[in-house]
């Protein structure tokens, strides 16, 4: 292989493939270099049966995590009453999802330096590590401990799945696949709190984590095998910790605010400003710091341009409003249509199950259309108009049940389009750092979500009810149901918002062509 210049350039760049040229073409001046540029040699390319079996091993990857967000929720009651500890019983949700927002980035940037088989390694043997720990922690405390160790697991391991997933599938075809994640997300998510509760209350709560092993090991087994047939992208470099390290604590600060701004603390409370101030000052420093580091840990640039502020910041009205609409309705349907706590859980799968619909159908749309990008246009403002109507209008359960079925269909479309789009803007040496701060901006943007519909009940309502999840003692609360009718008038009106947001987004971002064939069918996952 010839070397390069420090343009990227080779004397014999016009012999090689279309696409390989493409990325060399649009990589920095400072990333290629004769010593450390990795072999861009065309692999052999996968055959379906080896497609396939990436795939069903990364979506038994990913359904790990899925399930490890909500499956320890319904099984809460019975640790806390062995524990002997219901004060501290939030922690174990909360520790988790500190840790997984928190490394996002870190192993999407790491995955780009040290490879994804490395990472992928690494992030499954970090949350069996937890899942361990977990099942036999003897107290509260170490429970706790471990539930973060297991997050630090779990958060590396979406980004470092869809990283993968662009490894070997061209643009065009990638968000044909988003459904099937989506899915997966989507039954992990449903079946989490069933599971849960089946194992606290016939087995043993510990079971929650002990079933994480033999689908890690099935995992693995399905995917390692394969990994040295995908091709090779990333680019070894000196790491920038002290990047990562501003990066991660200014996250874990602000999730801290988010989770006790109101409810631990008042949000005008010393403590809470105290916290924001911290966290602002952390994300100046960091900033501060990338702008004059020579290979920062998160490049600035990658989220400037034409593509990437607007797909962050679409992708992530559409995940806030999905997961805080999700958290707060089931309180909306034993209030007002006095539901009982599993039937308010039934009526949440309307809103779950109709968006991975619309990332099915914005994905094979991808996969044909030149203009990509209307689909999802057209679907956050269709969301828009369907959440105007919850907003203004009063319905029946079954009206109601099917006009967000409705609001989720526009919905699901934003998520292949920012996705790929996001991905498809940048070098392929850097797909695994813009899909690592994706995955760190969504958590973040869902987390705010989560509390600002939590403050809009409590402003509107004026009274303290249990928000956040705690529907179950919802009913302590008498809270008329027109009360609660016009109090959820504005969270409507919020998530109307967010897809108005969403859809302006995905007019402006640039629609850039995606490489790989207009018509081919994805792969099917089975016989």
């Amino acid at each position: 292989m010839n070397k390069f210049d420090r343009q990227g350039n080779s004397a014999d760049i016009q012999t090689l493939p279309d696409d390989i040229a493409e990325e060399l073409s649009r990589l920095p001046s400072e990333v290629i270099s004769v010593d450390d540029a990795p072999s861009i040699t065309p692999p052999a390319p996968l055959s379906q049966d080896e497609v396939r079996t990436i795939v069903i091993s990364l979506m038994l990857t990913m359904f790990l995590a899925a399930l490890d967000q909500t499956i320890v929720a319904t099984a809460l009651p019975t640790i806390g009453r062995q524990f002997n500890d219901v004060s501290n019983l939030s922690w174990v949700i909360t520790a988790y999802l500190l840790a997984s927002t928190a490394v996002a980035p870190v192993f999407g940037t790491l995955s780009d330096i040290y490879g994804r088989r490395a990472m992928i390694i690494i992030s499954l043997s970090l949350f069996v590590a937890g899942s361990v720990l977990c099942a036999i922690a003897p107290n509260m405390p170490m429970l706790i401990l471990a539930r973060g160790l297991q997050g630090l697991g779990g958060g590396g391991i979406m980004p470092v799945v869809q990283t993968v997933i662009s490894d070997v599938v061209s643009p065009r075809e990638r968000g044909q696949y988003q459904a099937y994640f989506s899915s997966v997300w989507m039954v992990g998510g449903i079946l989490g709190p069933v599971i849960g509760g089946v194992f606290a209350e016939h087995l043993h709560w510990s079971m929650i984590f002990w079933i994480n092993l033999p689908l890690t090991v099935a995992a693995l087994a399905l995917l390692l095998p394969n990994m040295k047939k995908i091709p090779v992208f990333h680019r070894k470099r000196k790491v920038d910790w002290l990047g990562g390290v501003l990066l991660m604590a200014s996250a874990v600060v602000f999730m801290l605010v988010l989770t006790w701004g109101g409810t631990r603390y008042p949000w005008l409370s010393p403590t809470v400003l105290a916290m924001v101030g911290g966290a602002v000052a952390l994300a100046v420093s960091f900033v501060w710091h990338a702008r004059r580091a020579d290979e920062p840990f998160l490049p600035l640039h990658l989220l400037t341009g034409s593509v990437a502020p607007f797909a962050l910041t679409a992708g992530g009205c559409g995940l806030g409003a999905i997961t805080g609409l999700t958290v707060q309705l089931p309180l909306y349907y034993e209030s007002v249509y006095h539901l009982s706590a599993s039937e308010a859980g039934l009526a949440l799968i309307p809103l779950a199950a109709v968006s991975t619909v619309g990332a099915a159908v914005a994905g094979r749309t991808m996969a044909r259309a030149k203009h990509y990008k209307r689909v999802a246009i057209i679907g956050t403002s269709w969301a828009a108009l369907c959440g105007l109507g919850l907003t203004l209008v009063t319905l029946p359960l079954w009206g109601l049940l099917t006009l967000m079925a409705a609001f989720a269909l526009g919905l699901g479309t934003t998520f292949p389009v920012c996705v790929v789009s996001l991905q498809n803007s940048v070098a392929r040496p850097q797909v695994g750092t813009i899909t690592g701060a994706m995955n760190f901006f969504r958590s973040l943007m869902s987390s705010f979500t989560v509390a600002a519909f939590a403050a809009i009940l409590l402003i509107a309502l004026g009274v303290d009810v249990p928000l956040a999840g705690e529907h179950h003692a919802a009913g302590s609360v008498a809270i008329p149901a027109d009360d609660m009718r016009h109090a959820f008038r504005y969270v409507f009106g919020a998530a109307t918002a967010l897809m108005t947001v969403a859809a302006l987004c995905l007019i402006a971002m640039e629609e850039r062509p995606l490489a790989g064939p207009s018509a081919k069918q994805p792969v099917e996952l089975a016989e």
